[in-house]
């Protein structure tokens, strides 16, 4: 393995991270209304759990309210009620073959309570960075002892390892500060 396989290898590793972040932060419920909202919910069909988006249109029909239109007239039913039992809180409204979702707005102990569960998603992302940045060290350091670089490849390696670290983790940061804003605005 090679400094640039190395580095390569952490630099996507990273941004994995990053995505996982992303995907976590799109469950935290805000005031307003996304249809990515719903996308961890997992409903039985015919037997197997499958995403709901497999089996509904999910869509946004204003600021405060989700619209989901199950492709099967016999799965409203099981969609209200994995939207009903999901972690989110919501009380879905069936009308015919649509469900209404409406957004209850948050109060501001809840929305404390969503910016610390944000706080807690970012520390675990960075947390995933270092012991990647650790783990690409370990290799460097091993390619060094095994004479495949010098001790100057190896130390600038590492600087590229902590710059491309310190620029995830700025990532993260400015991530978050985003999502609080999110979420404290009413």
């Amino acid at each position: 393995m090679s400094v640039a396989e190395v580095r390569s290898t952490a630099e996507q590793k990273m941004q994995k991270s990053l995505d996982a972040m992303k995907t976590s932060f799109q469950k935290i419920r805000t005031g307003r209304a996304h249809a990515g909202l719903l996308d961890h919910i997992q409903v039985d069909y015919y037997g197997s759990m499958v995403p709901l988006s497999q089996v509904a249109n999910v869509t946004v029909q204003d600021a405060r309210t989700l619209g989901v239109q199950p492709w099967e007239k016999k799965m409203v039913q099981v969609v209200d009620k994995a939207i009903r039992e999901s972690d989110l809180g919501l009380n879905p409204a069936t009308s015919g073959d649509l469900i209404r979702v409406p957004m209850p707005p948050l109060s501001e102990e809840r929305r404390r309570e969503m910016t610390k569960i944000a706080r807690g998603d970012a520390e675990h992302a960075k947390v995933a960075v270092r012991n990647l940045r650790r783990d690409a060290n370990e290799q460097l350091k091993k390619l060094l002892k095994d004479k495949a670089i010098s001790e100057d490849d190896e130390r600038r390696a590492q600087e590229d390892i902590q710059k491309l670290t310190d620029r995830f983790v700025a990532e993260i940061d400015k991530l978050l500060a985003t999502k609080e804003q999110e979420i404290m605005t009413v």
